[in-house]
């Protein structure tokens, strides 16, 4: 017969247990409300856009642009952080702040920037999407883009069931593409040893290489997202303590973390398939149809459906989230609000109008990608100002390593950008 005093600590150990056990489903319960944001933001970072850059990458310079995805990823996590943070802090997102902060002729400048940014990254991920469409299904390219446009709308219509049910088909659509490229990465068997050098060791071997960095690095980090992030925070960023703040922060810089590094893991799956799929085997791409197709003999006939699989997965989920973006840069630069089906089919008219005309997508989406990368300087200079300022900020302002560090950021865009421009303009005279 067992004493009370071992009966009381069985009890009090069991207790201690189930208390513990409810703390871990609490804890993992509190973080799953906050997982969102992040993943519709990386969409943006796996685009066809980053399809188009990488796969020329990895084809004409085998791994070693890899780099460029690791050193994108990093800028892009803490870009992305410092969007959550403003969203967070002012309860605004960027374009409000920028409205409410700069002069007119300013905020004119940035929303004409910002508005292009997001049509031409729109672009190309609806040439992604329906490009996807036409691999699978053969539909001719133009009226695959118009079959990209209705899903794009019924996505973005989802918004009027709350911002959970988009987050919820974007992540989906991830997870597509996640698998894809897994399955490719498998039937690839890259050459390990080459990837870790080509990821840690920075090299441009020439000014075409240097031209398809920029892309990547404007596939990889995208202006048009960073005004998106500051306002998706908003949908659990509402009568919040100082204190509910700071945990609402620290939640999504573990969302962005978990969610920026699925998408360079995909990136690099790209290069890094293409590099060990047509570089190894001297296989000249000049389009993604021209990618799809070798894969099959190469690979055998799945893999060429996974591809297109992906493809159209990033172009739906995408085009989505660009078309979001461009509504929120539309509300808060212009502070008016527009009618929802006009501020998509603003986004949406011209790329459709760029199929029509039958734009070699390959070469619109690379385009598109220099593009954006140009206009990255003004969405992360006031980001950088406005955050990097109590007034605005409060206890969530920059301190000096962020401010340094960002300002560091900003100038490498801006340099790499001019050295383009330079080289470019040297190759026609």
């Amino acid at each position: 017969m067992k004493d009370s005093s071992s009966v009381a600590v069985t009890d009090f150990s069991e207790r201690n247990k189930k208390a513990s056990e409810n703390l871990i489903v609490k804890k993992i319960a509190d973080f799953l409300k906050y997982l969102g944001p992040a993943f519709v933001v990386s969409v943006a970072y796996i685009d066809p856009g980053n399809f188009a850059t990488n796969i020329t990458g990895g084809a004409k310079y085998n791994y070693s642009l890899l780099w460029v995805i690791l050193w994108s990823n990093i800028i892009a996590i803490f870009l992305q952080y410092l969007s959550a943070k403003l969203g967070i802090a002012t309860e605004k997102n960027l374009s409000q702040m920028c409205g409410a902060v700069f002069p007119k002729r300013t905020n004119v400048l940035l929303f004409i920037v910002s508005e292009i940014a997001s049509i031409a990254t729109t672009m190309a991920e609806f040439l992604g999407g329906a490009v996807g469409i036409y691999l699978l299904f053969r539909v001719p390219l133009a009226y695959a883009g118009v079959i990209t446009g209705i899903v794009t709308l019924f996505i973005t219509h989802l918004q009027k069931f709350g911002q959970r049910a988009v987050e919820s088909i974007i992540e989906m659509l991830i997870g597509v593409i996640c698998l894809a490229y897994g399955f490719e990465m498998f039937l690839a068997k890259p050459e390990w040893i080459k990837v870790g050098l080509s990821t840690l060791m920075p090299t441009i071997v020439d000014k075409d290489a240097l031209y398809i960095a920029v892309g990547m690095l404007g596939a990889t980090v995208m202006p048009h997202v960073i005004f998106l992030h500051s306002q998706l925070v908003q949908s659990r960023n509402k009568n919040l303590s100082l204190k509910e703040k700071r945990h609402h922060l620290s939640m999504e810089r573990l969302d962005i973390i978990i969610a920026m590094n699925i998408a360079f893991i995909v990136n690099a799956a790209m290069v890094i398939v293409s590099a060990a799929v047509f570089f190894k085997n001297g296989v000249y791409v000049n389009s993604i149809e021209d990618a799809h197709k070798s894969l099959e003999p190469l690979l055998g006939p799945f893999s060429s459906i996974a591809f297109a699989l992906a493809l159209l997965s990033s172009g739906f989920s995408s085009s989505a989230v660009g078309t979001m973006a461009g509504e929120t840069v539309m509300d808060g630069f212009l502070n008016k609000t527009f009618p929802p089906l006009l501020k998509r089919l603003i986004t949406i008219i011209p790329s459709i109008a760029v199929l029509f005309l039958g734009v070699n997508p390959m070469n619109a989406l690379i385009l598109s990608q220099v593009v954006l990368s140009f206009a990255l300087p003004f969405a992360i200079i006031p980001l950088l100002i406005i955050t990097s300022k109590r007034e605005y900020m409060g206890q969530f302002a920059n301190n000096l390593a962020a401010t340094i560090a960002g300002w560091v950021i900003s100038i490498f865009i801006i340099l790499l950008n001019g050295i383009l421009l330079y080289t470019t303009f040297q190759g026609m005279l």
